[in-house]
């Protein structure tokens, strides 16, 4: 076997069960709360309190704060690059003041920007990860793997666009922008040609030289199963919620933890505690999401009072406190670029 294909050790980023578990684990989980959805009649209204509990609060909100384990909790990390890890947040606020005061959807707008293409990135990050993993070194293979997993969720966001207005949104109502048709029409044969290429390869790969990628895979497989299913097949918002932030967060959480758990010998005793098991570490990130959600709710929102108890009448302060709330999504969404590179974090090794 070719040096560039290692042998089945070098296969699993965290472990064969752990990838199995956060990356198609949280597919189908994100496909039977779909199905669940459908025989409750949910799909054409509302996400209904418990998923959004479940899914935005408990998941897509605490993996937010993850990066505190990375950046801010992590003594020794943070006085590595502090001047990054403080001009991001101060910066991203004062950004987003200056956007509001423009006017409440140029803000928001701005914000969905950043966040798809966090989303969007983060799915190639997994892919990267499992090339490096692996050492896969073939520019053409590479060409074929980004290919395929950009377009399987750029191109519904693209239908989206193309598309407006839908039965839910990325933040707020119009903070997409609408695209032309043509665009859709001109990238569905790409997509479909994108992601037939990658399979073709993987099976190639295989029949030519026993080489197989399971994990990178899986992921290119879930990222292009949800994001159709969740995007394109239906038009709805619960069908949206649970096919679009389980994927996404759930695999963070455990790169996440398994970073703690290698930098908690080395870090503060603070760091130490808060990593010493996981449901402490998932605690934390919930006792943060639930504060912040709190501000938002109470604050800005001025639902789910059964929650978060009564409103506050804060309309005088929204240019000052909306970016204020959005900057730890902000500053995950800009930092997520950054912390994981392996120019400037030699550290930073997969298990």
């Amino acid at each position: 076997m070719s040096d560039s294909y290692p042998e089945q050790p070098s296969r699993w980023l965290f472990s064969r069960n752990i990838d199995l578990s956060v990356f198609l684990g949280s597919a189908v989980v994100s496909l039977l709360l779909l199905a669940i959805g459908w025989r409750l009649g949910i799909l054409n209204e509302d996400s209904p309190d418990w998923t959004w509990v479940s899914a935005v609060l408990l998941i897509d909100v605490a993996h937010v704060w993850s990066t505190s384990f990375r950046v801010y909790f992590d003594a020794e990390e943070f006085k590595r690059r502090m001047p990054l890890y403080l001009i991001v947040p101060a910066a991203g606020y004062a950004i987003g003041v200056a956007l509001y005061s423009e006017g409440e959807l140029a803000f928001w707008r701005a914000l969905a920007v950043v966040a798809v293409f966090h989303f969007v990135r983060q799915q190639y990050g997994w892919v990267a990860l499992y090339r490096r993993k692996l050492n896969e070194t073939e520019s053409w293979t590479w060409w074929i793997d980004a290919a395929a997993v950009y377009l399987a969720s750029v191109y519904p966001l693209a239908f989206w666009m193309t598309r407006l207005p839908r039965n839910f949104n990325w933040f707020v109502p119009n903070d997409f922008f609408a695209l032309p048709a043509l665009v859709e029409t001109v990238l569905f044969p790409i997509y479909v040609l994108a992601l037939t290429a990658y399979f073709a390869k993987s099976v190639y790969l295989y029949k030519t030289k026993g080489f197989l990628n399971p994990g990178k895979d899986i992921v290119v497989a879930t990222t292009a199963v949800c994001w159709y299913v969740g995007i394109v097949l239906f038009n709805s918002d619960y069908a949206f919620t649970v096919t679009n932030v389980i994927i996404h967060g759930v695999p963070y959480f455990a790169l996440i933890w398994f970073y703690a758990k290698k930098r908690r010998e080395s870090t503060g005793r603070v760091y130490r505690t808060l990593s010493n098991h996981w449901i402490i570490f998932l605690a934390t990130l919930w006792a943060f999401a639930y504060v912040e959600e709190l501000f938002w709710t109470r604050g800005v929102w001025h639902d789910r009072t059964w929650l978060f108890g009564s409103n506050w009448d804060w309309t005088g302060w929204q240019m000052w406190l909306v970016p204020l709330f959005a900057v730890p999504q902000l500053t995950h969404y800009i930092l997520d670029g950054f912390i994981w590179r392996r120019r400037g974090n030699a550290s930073v090794k997969m298990p």
